[in-house]
Parts: C-alpha cells; sequence; structure tokens
C-alpha cells in the first residue's frame, strides 16, 4: 500500500507507519486466518457453548464410547444426548462408525488438538487467579 494511500485513512501516524511497513490493508489481511477458519471457529466455539458438549468431549478424549456409555455418565434422554451429539458432528468435532448395533464416537484428531489447548490455556489462566 502506497504512503499516500495509508495518509488518506484517518488514523493515528504510528499506525500508519506500522501499515507501511507490513504492506497495508492488504499485507494486514494476509497475515491473519481466512474467512472459512473463522466460520470453523466460531462454530466450534459455539459446540463448545454447553457444559454438556464439554464433558462429551473430554470423555471421547480418553478413548472411544458407544451412546450408552456416554448416556450413563451425562444421565439425560436419548433425545437429549441426540441433539447434542448431532451438534458436535456438525462442527466436525466427533465422528461415529457403526459396529453392529452401537454407533461408537471417537473425537476428531483436530478437536482433541483443540480441546488439548483450551483444557492448557484454562488450567494455565486459572493457576495464574490463584
Amino acid at each position: 500500500m502506497a504512503r499516500k494511500d495509508v495518509d488518506d485513512l484517518s488514523i493515528p501516524q504510528e499506525i500508519a507507519d506500522s501499515l507501511c511497513s507490513c504492506g497495508g490493508v492488504e499485507g494486514l489481511v494476509d497475515q491473519i486466518p481466512s474467512d472459512q477458519m473463522f466460520e470453523q471457529m466460531q462454530g466450534w466455539y459455539k459446540a463448545c457453548a454447553d457444559p454438556v458438549r464439554l464433558k462429551i468431549l473430554s470423555l471421547l478424549m480418553v478413548q472411544p464410547l458407544c451412546v450408552c456409555v456416554i448416556k450413563a455418565v451425562v444421565r439425560m434422554a436419548d433425545s437429549k444426548l441426540s441433539y447434542h451429539l448431532n451438534i458436535l458432528k456438525k462442527a466436525g468435532m466427533i465422528e461415529g462408525e457403526q459396529q453392529g448395533q452401537y454407533i461408537i464416537y471417537q473425537i476428531t484428531p483436530r478437536a482433541k488438538v483443540f480441546m488439548e489447548k483450551e483444557v492448557k490455556r484454562y488450567e494455565s489462566e486459572k493457576a495464574r487467579d490463584e
């Protein structure tokens, strides 16, 4: 971005200088994640916005499980559990595989990394606050 273009913006001089050094507004945009990644992140954060779904993800981080085991831990009706599992599936955080009469759910590799990072971040912030 040319200096003239940055000067046309009504911004502080320090910000204008910084923008010029990173390639202007276009250069700045090139350094952030794609809109597609933001949409996926939004879906994941929405999926994680419910404590039941966080508990399900935590269970599946330990091992793949069938619905009956998940149900025994979260203690809810089949229809409500199905609702939560579907949200996690649509977000791409879990996947289910039919094995005979059972569906075995497991957390996806990317969701596992995401959850591990979130748990570490939470524990780090909690320890810092204590």
